[in-house]
C-alpha cells in the first residue's frame, strides 16, 4: 500500500501531464468575463463564468490569465473594434490554452480574442433594451416632448473636469450673437461602471428643480470613446425616455448611437455640437422675432396710411355731410313745429268746447236762473230761511226774486205735518 501513496506535488504533476496529454491544443470558448484586473507587470487576471440562461445562476467558472505580451496586443485591438473597454460583464469569444500549475491549479491562458462576437452581443443587448422600451410604450416619449421656444436655462450633466464640458460652456458664452445662456452643472461620472448611478442621481436633482430649466444636456468629452457601455443600460434609458424635460445628448462619439442617444429628444455628436445646436436654435428664434417685428412695423405703417386716407376722405366729405345733416335737422324741426302747432290748435279747440260745456252747466244750476223760473229766496236778519220753523211770527222777512226784492210781515205761520 505504501507504494501507492503520492505527495500532493506528485499528484498535481500527474494532473498537469494528463491535461497536457489530453488537451494539447488551444480551444475557442464562449464565456462572460468577471473580476478583470491587471498588475504593474501588464498581466491581466480574470475569471471566466457561465450562467444559466433562465435563472442567471452560476453554472461554471474558471480562472484565466492574459500574459502581458498578449494583453498588450489584444486589448487595443478589442477596444478599437468594439468601442468598449475590456471590463467585467462582457461576453467574449476567446482562444485559450488549458493549463494546470502544481501551485496555482487549473487556469485558462488566453491566446486570442474575437471582438466581433462581443460586438454582436453588445448590439443584441442594445436591441433587446430598445425592444423592451418599445413594448412598454416609452421608447419615444422624450422625443415627443416639444423643445421650448427659448432654451436658455440649461441643466448640464457631465464631469466637471471633462474637456467637453469646458468646450460646451465656451461655445455658449462666446457665441457671436451675444445670446445669454444660463448653465448649471450636475456632476456625473461619464465613463466606467458608475455612469448609470451618477447620471440617474443628476436627473433626480434636476427633476426636483424642474421649473428652473428649459432643457437637459448630457455631454461627454475628453475621455476615451471606447467606454460607452454605461450609456447602454435599460434603467438609464428608461429613465431618460420618461424624463419630463427634453434631453439633448452630445456624448462625443461618431460611429454608433448608444441606447441613450436613441431615446433622447435630440442627439448631436459632440459637446461643441450641442452648444451650436442651442445657439442656432436661439438664432432661429431671434430671426423669427425680427421677421415678426418687421411684419408688425409694416402692418402698422400700412394701417396708419389706410386710416390717414380714410380720415382725409371723411374730412373732404364733412362739409357736405354737415350741410345735409343741418338740412335734415331743419326739416325735422319744421315738421315738429307744424305738428306741434296743429296739435296745439286741436287741443285749444277741445278745451274751448269743454269750457263752454262747463259754463252752460254752471249757468243752468246758478241761483239766478232758478229765481227766473219763479222761485224766491227768503231771508231774515241776513240768514237764509230754508224751513218754516226758522220764521218767527210777527216778524219781517226779505223776499228776493230774480229782478228785485221786497219786505213782508209775517203775522202767522202754519207748519205742515
Amino acid at each position: 500500500m505504501s507504494e501507492n501513496i503520492l505527495s500532493l506535488l506528485e499528484l498535481n504533476n500527474l494532473v498537469r501531464r494528463g491535461i497536457e496529454a489530453c488537451l494539447p491544443d488551444t480551444y475557442w470558448i464562449q464565456a462572460e468575463i468577471s473580476d478583470v484586473r491587471s498588475n504593474t507587470s501588464g498581466h491581466c487576471y480574470l475569471e471566466f463564468i457561465q450562467k444559466d440562461e433562465r435563472t442567471s445562476s452560476l453554472i461554471a467558472k474558471a480562472r484565466g490569465v492574459i500574459w502581458s505580451n498578449v494583453f498588450h496586443v489584444l486589448r487595443p485591438y478589442f477596444e478599437e473594434t468594439t468601442g468598449e473597454t475590456f471590463h467585467s460583464g462582457l461576453k467574449v469569444l476567446v482562444e485559450v490554452e488549458v493549463t494546470f500549475h502544481e501551485l496555482y491549479g487549473y487556469s485558462l491562458t488566453v491566446q486570442n480574442i474575437d471582438p466581433t462576437y462581443t460586438l454582436g452581443d453588445m448590439v443584441k443587448r442594445r436591441t433587446d433594451i430598445l425592444k423592451q422600451l418599445e413594448e412598454e410604450g416609452v421608447l419615444t416619449l422624450n422625443k415627443e416632448l416639444e423643445l421650448p421656444l427659448l432654451t436658455q436655462r440649461i441643466a448640464v450633466i457631465s464631469s466637471a473636469t471633462a474637456a467637453g464640458y469646458g468646450d460646451f460652456c465656451d461655445q455658449l458664452k462666446g457665441n457671436s450673437w451675444g445670446i445669454s445662456f444660463y448653465t448649471e452643472l450636475f456632476p456625473a461620472i461619464m465613463q466606467g461602471e458608475q455612469v448609470e448611478r451618477t447620471i440617474l442621481n443628476a436627473l433626480d436633482a434636476i427633476l426636483a428643480r424642474k421649473k428652473d430649466f428649459d432643457v437637459v444636456v448630457i455631454i461627454r468629452g475628453g475621455g476615451a470613446t471606447s467606454d460607452l457601455s454605461g450609456f447602454d443600460t435599460y434603467l438609464l434609458a428608461a429613465s431618460c425616455a420618461q424624463f419630463p424635460m427634453p434631453i439633448i445628448t452630445g456624448i462625443g462619439h461618431e460611429r454608433d448611437d448608444t441606447v441613450l442617444d436613441v431615446v433622447a429628444n435630440t442627439r448631436v455628436k459632440t459637446p461643441t455640437a450641442a452648444a451650436e445646436f442651442l445657439v442656432n436654435r436661439m438664432m432661429n428664434v431671434i430671426g423669427r422675432l425680427n421677421d415678426l417685428s418687421f411684419q408688425l412695423k409694416t402692418s402698422v405703417v400700412q394701417k396708419l396710411q389706410m386710416e390717414t386716407e380714410r380720415l382725409n376722405r371723411l374730412i373732404a366729405r364733412l362739409p357736405s355731410n354737415v350741410n345735409l345733416s343741418i338740412a335734415n335737422e331743419n326739416f325735422k324741426v319744421k315738421d315738429l313745429y307744424n305738428r306741434l302747432k296743429l296739435s296745439t290748435n286741436l287741443y285749444l279747440k277741445d278745451q274751448q268746447y269743454l269750457l263752454r260745456s262747463i259754463s252752460l252747466e254752471i249757468k243752468s244750476i246758478s241761483p239766478y236762473e232758478i229765481l227766473k223760473k219763479g222761485y224766491a229766496l227768503l231771508s231774515q236778519n241776513g240768514v237764509i230761511i230754508s224751513s218754516i220753523k226758522d220764521i218767527e211770527e210777527d216778524s219781517d222777512i226779505i223776499i228776493k226774486m230774480y229782478d228785485g226784492e221786497s219786505k213782508a210781515h209775517i203775522e202767522k205761520k202754519t207748519e205742515y205735518e
